[in-house]
């Protein structure tokens, strides 16, 4: 796994990373449960859960609970409402072991920002898009997540999937 450091983007790859984001109000303020400051971080996995929809947000984060199946370490969860937002955490190289998208989300989907992470960001961390209707799982093969899980979340299968892109 890279370290925060090794985030480099590709020649060419400034569309995701080099947007202009000044500010932050209420709606895209990056709520962050547990610290997720890089500097201790480094022991801890750090999922990052991006969704315009806080329910989806917190079902990613019941599901995922406090260890993963078969885990021993703790994780941390970073959610995001924005994708502005979590690229301006991209943008400041902190610790990332997993990026979970909600295929579903709006203005910016998903699968569209799994497809420019995984073009602009050299040694990626793994991706898992959540979709709405199993029809878009074409979209979810494109976009180059390694995992995909359907609404509703099932716990049992997300912890899984994380526990296999985490190994």
């Amino acid at each position: 796994m890279p370290s925060a450091e090794s985030f480099n983007i590709r020649p060419g790859g400034a569309r995701l990373l080099n947007m202009e984001v000044t500010v932050y109000d209420s709606i895209s303020a990056v709520p962050v449960y547990g610290d997720a400051a890089p500097h201790d971080s480094a022991l801890a996995t750090v999922i990052l859960v991006y969704s315009d929809d806080q329910s989806v947000r917190a079902a990613v984060r019941t599901a995922l609970g406090s260890k993963l199946p078969g885990e021993s370490r703790e994780h941390k969860v970073v959610e995001f409402a924005t994708a502005d937002a979590l690229r301006l955490y991209i943008r400041e190289k902190r610790k990332i072991d997993l990026f979970i998208l909600d295929g579903e989300a709006v203005p910016e989907g998903g699968l569209g920002l799994a497809h420019a992470l995984k073009d602009e960001l050299i040694d990626c961390p793994p991706v898992m898009v959540i979709i709405q209707r199993p029809q878009d799982s074409w979209l979810a093969r494109w976009s180059g997540a390694e995992a995909v899980i359907s609404h509703p979340i099932d716990p049992f299968s997300l912890g899984q999937k994380v526990a296999e892109l985490l190994a």
